[in-house]
């Protein structure tokens, strides 16, 4: 464990950063398959399917997630965490900057999207290890009367990474049309390479773990962490359970309440994107302050009042939703579906595996719940909406805030830290 102050803090700059970049890989891609990928990438098919098809596209980064959890937690574990980290951040940065390089369906033809499908797979692989690899550094060495606080700084990472992705493709956005197709969408995946070459330079400085380093001195590190986790499945089961809730609101505001007000409610795009990106702002600063409470008062009580709070909740938002009200959801889902248990988690998650697979298995739970609430539960939730109406949203949201709840209580850690 790092005892110097100064060293603790940068360490977890390192980590949040590398964390912020590659939510920002990640999320551009999803902005780009909303404005351009269908034109450039799927030009044969009707406007409606190439649209379709390109955030299926995006979809498959979210199934490539629980596997690259898999590979680098397999790695993580066995031969160390910083090395790993800078694997993963390497990967991603590749995998986005080759994005900007793509030729076009009318310059190469079907090889295009399919090269596209395959680079939004190596990005899935390589955030699938990048979250856990960080929130595992961070925890292994800040004081344990602070993990929360410290580990907390790696979830800024996804409302930090959503305002870059967002401003970036505005900025491009104001070409004209013709320039913004040609070559302007390019350039938000070509300063991957800056952040790649920043996040290289201050990883590099930090130290391999001193609880990794025991493991390894002991030779108490796994063989297969893999299979140790799924013969000892509960943990990896609560774990889902504690992420799922939060993973679910975060992309339901994201994908499902921005196409719903848009298109069904008529709700202007301007009002609807701004207020996403208002409460997201607003997560910058409430996601540490969560983070430390559950320092103070247990990372199991908060997941506990925060499950509780999202099945209260679900109806009100929805109905602020259909009423017009989009800044005010938006902002209570924001920072009370998703900040308020996705800050304590990075410590939560992670304290509930023994050392010698805590990479594979807080990856693992992550990914396995971000799979089905960004890519699973936005799609039905669309599907339920559209044949029975917004309370059969509700009823969802109240059942994952159920199964959240039964996760956190069948929790054997009832300790603070």
């Amino acid at each position: 464990m790092i005892h110097n102050k100064t060293s603790i803090n940068r360490t977890t700059f390192a980590c949040a950063f590398g964390t912020l970049f590659e939510w920002y890989d990640f999320i551009i891609f999803g902005t780009a398959a909303s404005l351009v990928f269908g034109k450039l990438f799927f030009p044969a098919l009707d406007p409606v399917a190439a649209t379709l098809a390109s955030l299926m596209a995006f979809s498959l980064g979210f199934i490539a997630r629980p596997l690259g959890a898999i590979i680098f937690g397999h790695f993580g574990d066995r031969y160390g965490r910083k090395n790993t980290l800078m694997a993963t951040m390497l990967l991603m940065g590749i995998a986005t900057f080759c994005i900007g390089l793509l030729p076009t369906y009318n310059q190469i033809g079907i090889w295009a999207p399919i090269a596209l499908v395959i680079l939004r797979l190596l990005q899935g692989v390589a955030f699938g290890g990048e979250w856990g690899g960080a929130s595992v550094v961070v925890l292994e060495n800040a004081p344990k009367n602070l993990r929360g606080f410290y580990a907390s700084f790696i979830q800024v990472g996804y409302p930090a990474g959503l305002l870059m992705a967002s401003g970036a493709f505005f900025l491009v956005s104001l070409l004209p049309e013709s320039q913004m197709l040609e070559w302007g969408w390019r350039i938000p995946f070509f300063m991957s390479l800056i952040l790649v070459i920043i996040g290289h330079l201050v990883r590099k400085k930090i130290s391999e773990t001193q609880e990794f380093l025991d493991l390894q001195k002991n030779n108490q590190t796994s063989s297969f962490p893999l299979l140790e986790v799924l013969r000892n499945p509960r943990p990896l089961l609560i774990g889902v359970g504690l992420k799922i809730t939060e993973v679910t609101w975060a992309y339901l505001l994201n994908i499902f309440v921005v196409i719903y007000a848009i298109n069904h409610l008529s709700m202007a795009k301007s009002d609807v994107v701004g207020s996403l990106l208002i409460a997201s702002a607003l997560n910058l600063v409430a996601i540490p302050l969560f983070g430390y409470l559950s320092d103070i008062v247990g990372r199991r009580k908060i997941y506990i009042v925060g499950s509780i709070i999202t099945l209260l909740m679900a109806w009100p938002v929805f109905a602020l939703i259909t009423a017009g009200y989009i800044l005010p959801a938006m902002i209570m889902g924001m920072l009370l579906g998703n900040a308020l248990m996705m800050a304590p988690l990075a410590a939560y998650l992670p304290e509930i595996f023994p050392a010698n697979t805590r990479f594979t298995g807080a990856s693992f739970g992550c990914q396995i719940a971000a799979a089905l609430g960004g890519g699973v539960f936005p799609v039905l939730a669309t599907w339920l909406a559209s044949n029975f109406g917004l309370p059969a949203v509700c009823l969802l949201m109240i059942g994952l805030g159920i199964i959240t709840l039964i996760s956190a209580a069948m929790n054997a850690q009832t300790q603070k830290f």
